[in-house]
C-alpha cells in the first residue's frame, strides 16, 4: 500500500460512524490515531475502531478475484470473472426472466455504492428482487417513524443533546458494548442530574449504569409501552394542549392502552407495578424526555407496533418535537440510514421516495434518462428474497454482506443461497457466503475509497481515500460499471464516487430524504451536513449565487412531515410473539452482539486482539437453569429450536432472566445463534423475529 498524508476520516463499523485520523505506520500500511476535532466521539474509539486496519492487510483479505472450476474457487483475471457475472445474468434473464435475477446489498455500503447497486438492479438487471441486510436492523423503527412523523431518521436530534434532557428511556440497546464511545453521553446525562431507564431483559453493563432498570421478558415490549402509557394517562401526566394541537388519533390510542392496567401488564412482563410507577414518574417530571429503540424491541415480528407504542408515550407526554425531548431510534450498521435512503430497499427510489409513487417515479426516471414505465415495482423484503433462492430467483450478486450467518434461520438460507443457479459476491473477505459463489470479486474497503455515509443522527459524513488498494482490487462502482457495459447499458454507472453522489444529489432533490444541497466540499469543510439539505434558492432575482441551506440537525420543531404538519397516535395493542415456549421447548432465546465482534463477524474475526477478547460463542444462562441442566461454567450446552441446533460453552450468571438465554450471533459454525432463531415476519417491516424464540437446553457429553 502506498500511503500519504494523515487522512481525516471516519471508522468502518457502527452507525455512529466515528472520526478518526489515519496516518503511515512504522512498520507500514496505515494506523489509528485520534480525531477530537468530531464532535460524536471527540477522539473516543472502540478497540473496533482502532484495530480496523488490520483487515486491510493482504494477509486476511482477498486480493484476487476467485471463480469456481470443478467445484473449487481458483484465482482469474478481472475480465474473465466479470464475463462471468454478466453472462450469468444474461442466461437467466433470457431463461427466467428479469425477475429471476438478485441483488443483496448491504447497510456497510457507501451512499454511493448503494444508489448506484439500486440503480443497477432496475435498469441493468430490469428486476424488482433487490433488498439488503438493513432490514434486519433498523425497519421496524423506520415503518414506525414514518406512521407516526411522516419521516424516518434515526435520531431526529444530535447526539449531544442527550446529555442535556431530563431523563432517557433506552430500550433493548446494550451501548456499552454495541457503540461504546456512545456510552459517555448518557454517563453526561447522569452528571448533569438527568435519568437514565434501562429496557434489557439482561444487567448489561449499559444497564448496570441505569436509575432503573427493567428487565422485562423478550417479546414483550409492547405491552410494557402501553403499561406505562397506561399510567401516564391514570395519573394525568397527559398534555392536553401538545396532543390537542400537534397530534392526531389520540382517543383510539388512549382506549387501547386503558386496556392495560398495571397489574396486567406485570403478569405479562415481569416488570412489578412499583417499578412501572417508578419509570413514569422518572420520565414524566422532568420537563424534557426522550425514548431512544434499538433492536431489542425492533427485531420482533410486532415490531413496528412495539415501537409505535414507545412513539405514543412520547406523543402524549408531549416530548416530541420539542427541544432536548422525542423519539429516536440508535441504527447499528455503519450506513444503516444512508443504505435505506437510495434505492437499495426493496421499495424504494432514492431520496427516500416510494416506488409505488407515480411522481417518484417520473423523477427518477428523467434522473436516469428512462422511461418511468420501465422501473420495476416493489420487490420481496430481505428474508422473503433469500427464502425465494433457488426456486423464484435464479441468480444473485450479493454485495457486503453475510447471510450464512446473519440471517434467521440461517441453515435454511445457505440451503437457498446452495440451491442457486449463479452467484457472485463482492467482499473483502472470503466470508462464509461469498466461500458458496460461483464468482467472487475483491473490492475495496473503506480507507481505499471515498464515499460518504450517514450516521444515525441523519449527518451526511465523507470517507477519504488513505491508502492505494492492492493491485488485484476493484471499487464496487468498477464492478457496476463493468458488469453493466457487459449488460448492454454503457453509460449511466461512473466509476468516480464524487460523479456518483453529484447524481444521487439529484435524484434526492424533492425527496424525503433531501441531499441536493450537500457536496463533498461542505462535507469535508463542515464535518458532516445533516439532511434534509435541500440545494439553496437564488439569494437576488437575476444575480449569481445561491443561499447555502445550512442543514437539518433537529427536525419536527416547527411541524412534523405528515400532510396535515401532525404526528399520528396509532391504536396499538399487545400480542404474543411468534412462538412462545412449551413443553418441548421451555425457554426463550434472545441475541445480540459483543463488545470485540461486529455482525457476522466476517472481518472482525480475522483481527486478532478482537478474537483475543472475544474468541467464541457461548450460551448466557441463569444459575438455576443451569443447575436444571446440570451445567458448571464454560460446559458445552446444546440449544435447540424448531429450526436448528447450536452448541456453546455456558456462561452462568445472575445478569440473565431465570426464562431465558442469550447467544451473540457473530460465529458460525457449530455455534451459530442464527440457526435458531425464528422469520417470523413484521407485518408492515418484513423484519424477522431475532429477540425471541424458543428452545430447550440440552447437556453435551465432555
Amino acid at each position: 500500500m502506498q500511503q500519504i498524508s494523515v487522512t481525516p476520516t471516519h471508522c468502518p463499523y457502527c452507525a455512529l460512524q466515528c472520526g478518526m485520523n489515519l496516518t503511515p505506520a512504522p512498520e507500514g500500511g496505515v494506523a489509528v490515531v485520534e480525531r477530537p476535532d468530531f464532535p460524536v466521539n471527540r477522539g473516543a474509539l472502540c478497540g473496533k475502531g482502532r484495530t480496523a486496519p488490520a483487515v486491510l492487510s493482504a494477509r486476511v483479505r482477498l486480493t484476487s478475484p476467485l471463480v469456481r472450476e470443478d467445484g473449487v474457487l481458483v484465482p482469474a483475471g478481472w475480465d474473465e470473472a466479470l464475463d462471468r457475472i454478466a453472462d450469468g445474468f444474461a442466461r437467466t434473464r433470457a431463461e427466467h426472466g428479469p425477475d429471476a435475477c438478485g441483488v443483496f446489498g448491504g447497510g456497510g455500503l457507501t451512499n454511493e455504492k448503494a444508489y448506484a447497486l439500486g440503480k443497477f438492479a432496475r435498469i441493468a438487471l430490469g428486476t424488482s428482487q433487490i433488498d439488503y441486510n438493513g432490514r434486519f436492523c433498523m425497519s421496524s423503527a423506520a415503518a414506525a417513524g414514518n406512521r407516526a412523523f411522516g419521516l424516518d431518521r434515526g435520531l431526529p436530534f444530535p447526539l449531544e443533546d442527550i446529555p442535556r434532557t431530563g431523563c432517557v428511556i433506552l430500550v433493548g440497546s446494550n451501548l456499552a458494548e454495541t457503540m461504546p464511545p456512545a456510552l459517555r453521553y448518557l454517563t453526561e446525562l447522569r452528571e448533569n442530574g438527568g435519568r437514565l431507564i434501562v429496557v434489557d431483559p439482561r444487567r448489561t453493563r449499559t444497564a448496570e449504569q441505569a436509575d432503573l432498570h427493567l428487565a422485562p421478558r423478550p417479546g414483550t415490549d409492547l405491552a410494557l409501552a402501553l403499561g406505562l402509557l397506561h399510567l401516564v394517562v391514570a395519573e394525568g401526566r397527559t398534555d392536553e394542549e401538545y396532543v390537542r394541537e400537534r397530534t392526531t388519533g389520540w382517543e383510539e390510542a388512549r382506549a387501547a392502552a386503558m386496556a392495560h392496567w398495571p397489574e396486567h401488564v406485570e403478569r405479562i412482563t415481569g416488570v412489578s407495578v412499583p417499578e412501572l410507577r417508578e419509570a413514569v414518574r422518572l420520565f414524566c417530571e422532568p420537563e424534557h424526555a426522550m425514548v431512544l429503540t434499538a433492536r431489542g424491541p425492533e427485531q420482533q415480528a410486532k415490531g413496528t407496533d412495539t415501537v409505535g407504542a414507545w412513539i405514543n408515550l412520547c406523543l402524549a407526554t408531549g416530548r416530541a418535537g420539542r427541544p432536548l425531548s422525542g423519539y429516536g431510534c440508535l441504527t447499528g450498521q455503519g450506513n444503516g440510514q444512508g443504505g435505506r435512503e437510495h434505492g437499495q430497499k426493496a421499495d424504494q427510489l432514492p431520496g427516500y421516495r416510494s416506488l409505488t409513487d407515480p411522481a417518484a417515479r417520473r423523477h427518477v426516471a428523467q434522473v436516469w434518462g428512462v422511461d418511468p414505465d420501465t422501473l420495476p415495482g416493489p420487490g420481496r423484503s430481505a428474508y422473503e428474497l433469500l427464502d425465494a433462492l433457488g426456486t423464484d430467483i435464479r441468480s444473485l450478486l450479493l454485495m457486503g454482506s453475510n447471510p450464512v450467518v446473519s440471517a434467521p434461520r440461517a441453515a435454511h438460507v445457505e440451503e437457498r443461497i446452495r440451491s442457486l443457479g449463479f452467484l457472485a459476491v463482492c467482499d473483502v473477505v472470503l466470508s462464509e457466503t461469498a466461500a458458496l459463489a460461483d464468482v467472487v470479486l475483491p473490492v475495496t474497503q473503506w480507507a481505499e475509497e471515498t464515499g460518504t455515509t450517514t450516521s444515525l443522527e441523519g449527518r451526511v459524513l465523507l470517507r477519504r481515500r488513505a491508502v492505494t488498494p492492492p493491485d488485484g482490487v476493484r471499487t464496487d462502482l468498477y464492478v457496476l460499471h463493468g458488469l453493466a457495459a457487459r449488460l448492454g447499458v454503457k453509460t449511466g454507472f461512473p466509476t468516480d464516487p464524487e460523479e456518483v453522489f453529484d447524481e444521487l444529489r439529484r435524484a434526492s432533490a424533492g425527496g424525503i430524504a433531501d441531499y441536493s444541497g450537500i457536496t463533498y466540499r461542505r462535507l469535508a469543510e463542515e464535518n458532516g451536513v445533516f439532511w434534509p439539505c435541500p440545494a439553496g434558492e437564488p439569494v437576488t432575482a437575476g444575480e449569481p449565487g445561491t443561499a447555502v441551506h445550512p442543514g437539518t440537525p433537529r427536525l419536527f420543531l416547527d411541524r412534523f412531515a405528515t400532510e396535515d404538519g401532525r404526528a399520528r397516535f396509532v391504536s396499538v395493542s399487545h400480542r404474543a410473539i411468534a412462538e412462545e415456549p412449551d413443553a418441548a421447548y421451555p425457554v426463550l432465546l434472545t441475541t445480540g452482539r459483543v463488545v470485540a465482534q461486529y455482525q457476522s463477524g466476517a472481518q472482525t474475526r480475522r483481527v486478532d486482539e478482537l478474537n483475543a477478547a472475544a474468541p467464541g460463542p457461548f450460551v448466557e444462562l441463569h444459575p438455576r437453569l443451569a443447575e436444571r441442566l446440570g451445567a458448571a461454567e464454560g460446559d458445552p450446552v446444546a440449544v435447540v429450536s424448531r429450526r436448528g441446533r447450536a452448541v456453546a460453552p455456558a456462561r452462568i450468571t445472575t445478569a440473565i432472566r431465570p426464562d431465558t438465554v442469550f447467544m451473540p450471533f457473530h460465529w458460525p459454525g457449530e455455534g451459530r445463534a442464527n440457526t435458531l432463531t425464528n422469520p417470523a415476519l413484521d407485518p408492515t417491516s418484513r423484519m424477522p423475529e431475532f429477540k425471541a424464540c424458543a428452545v430447550r437446553l440440552e447437556a453435551v457429553p465432555k
